[in-house]
């Protein structure tokens, strides 16, 4: 097996990141407050048990059709920025500067703002502080974790892969005992299959938005593959096994769900953990669960930082990005700049947007752009580059990934026809880019 290239020559980030470190880092990247907060628009979409488990599998197998792509991709070009570098590569610097801005200030730092968002929003369960007061509480929450992730990567990944550990145990432990014990009904599980006729393709496609954002983080590792040991092995392993654990948990969680309530009664809940232990093991549960969510939201929330940070900064390693943002901080080897301007940006996103629910349909809608911008590189590096070195090579190639750019594309029509002052804000921020890269080209060749 060949191995991967080098880093950018201007990268000053270590490789120090293991397969346990990249595989956790997706999980928990995935894994964060859309199980816990989306369900309930989920099945106001889908009031329909079995299109419900069905929805959320099939999230997970376009996640996965995306991460075998990305798989080789990443091994190839095992650098800082993930899909920037792919697109830059096999189009055109404008594309992958397009995609790399749209990554960074939509997806990354629009989940951000979203997390920050949720938690605050959760929290207000437990004590009560207004609308206001849930904007400067998530305000103050996305610039401590941005601080965390400043004084050096290996405090933002021991406390991810904490975080991580103790959802994936706490959500099984949660899933199995209220199937085992708790007081639920089977049920509230059928129909499985019978009534999918009347089900319309619309809802379908707006349902598997918010499920498509609960597994935003799939691709976590390609961000920080320039900080990966070994990344021709370890990144495409970290993203299989991190897609497979998190489908699992996903329907297995969903499932606990449907046994504790019927679908008509998760239509009306905002969250449907505290909603399901509360059915399932009585009223003093939903505490320990919203505490739980609270957790769970935190460790994505870190992970997130963690990644989208690398993006600006591999721009600004090419010059197609502001001042300084290229720098790494000289004691703690972080991109310190690039985490200061992804907090600010998503501060502004949160003032602008302010509700969980509208930051998740405009974060999905570029997360698909981009996503299926990526994925076509491959087909491009293929017969453009054949004799690169490939590390891994993508299972199912050309159908899989085929699969997943058609899936995308057509939940993206869908998300701008049932949603679209969400959507044209990430296309506003998209062509916003243009005159951007004008000037960063312009100053790049100068």
């Amino acid at each position: 097996m060949t191995s991967a290239p080098d880093a950018h020559p201007r990268d000053r980030l270590r490789r120090e990141l293991r397969l346990r470190d990249g595989t956790l880092l997706v999980v928990s990247g995935v894994i964060g407050s859309g199980i816990f907060l989306t369900p309930g628009i989920i099945a106001d979409e889908l009031p329909h048990p079995g299109a419900i488990l069905l929805v959320w599998l099939l999230g997970g197998v376009l996640s996965l059709a995306g991460a075998l792509a990305n798989a080789e991709l990443g091994a190839m070009y095992p650098r800082a920025g993930g899909d920037y570098v792919y697109l830059r590569e096999a189009f055109h610097p404008l594309v992958g500067f397009l995609v790399g801005w749209l990554s960074f200030f939509v997806i990354y730092a629009g989940t951000v703002a979203t997390l920050s968002a949720g938690f605050a929003e959760a929290l207000d369960v437990f004590v009560p502080v207004g609308e206001t007061g849930q904007r400067l509480l998530a305000l103050g929450l996305l610039w401590a974790v941005s601080g965390l992730n400043y004084v050096g990567v290996r405090w933002g990944v021991l406390a991810n892969n904490l975080t991580a550990t103790l959802k994936v145990g706490a959500l099984v432990a949660f899933a199995a005992l209220g199937i085992l014990l708790g007081s639920g009904s089977a049920e509230h599980l059928q129909p499985v299959v019978r009534g999918f006729s009347e089900l319309s393709p619309l809802a379908f496609g707006l349902a598997l938005s918010p499920v498509l954002f609960s597994y935003l983080g799939w691709n976590s590792t390609i961000y920080v593959a320039s900080e990966l040991r070994k990344p021709g092995r370890n990144l495409p392993w970290s993203l299989f096994l991190g897609v497979a654990l998190c489908t699992g948990i996903y329907l297995l969680v969903n499932v606990a769900y449907l046994y504790a309530l019927p679908v008509e009664s998760m239509r009306t809940v905002p969250n449907a953990g505290d909603a399901a232990a509360r059915a399932l093991f009585g009223a003093g549960s939903g505490a320990l669960v919203g505490a739980f969510v609270l957790v769970s939201i935190l460790g994505t929330l870190n992970a997130t930082v963690l990644v989208g940070a690398r993006i600006a900064y591999a721009m600004a390693l090419d010059g197609l990005f502001f001042r300084g943002v290229d720098r790494a901080h000289p004691r703690f080897r972080t991109p310190s700049a690039a985490i200061g301007v992804q907090a600010l940006t998503a501060s502004a996103i949160l003032l602008v947007l302010g509700t969980f629910e509208r930051a998740l349909y405009y974060t999905t809608f570029a997360i698909l752009l981009a996503t299926i911008a990526d994925v076509a590189a491959l087909y491009r590096l293929r017969r453009t580059q054949p004799r690169r070195p490939r590390p891994y090579r993508a299972w199912g190639y050309p159908w899989v990934p085929a699969l997943y750019i058609v899936a995308c594309a057509v939940v993206a029509g869908i998300l701008v026809w049932g949603q679209p002052e969400e959507c044209l804000y990430g296309l506003g921020l998209l062509a916003l880019g243009l005159p951007f890269y004008a000037v960063f080209r312009r100053r790049a060749v100068s």
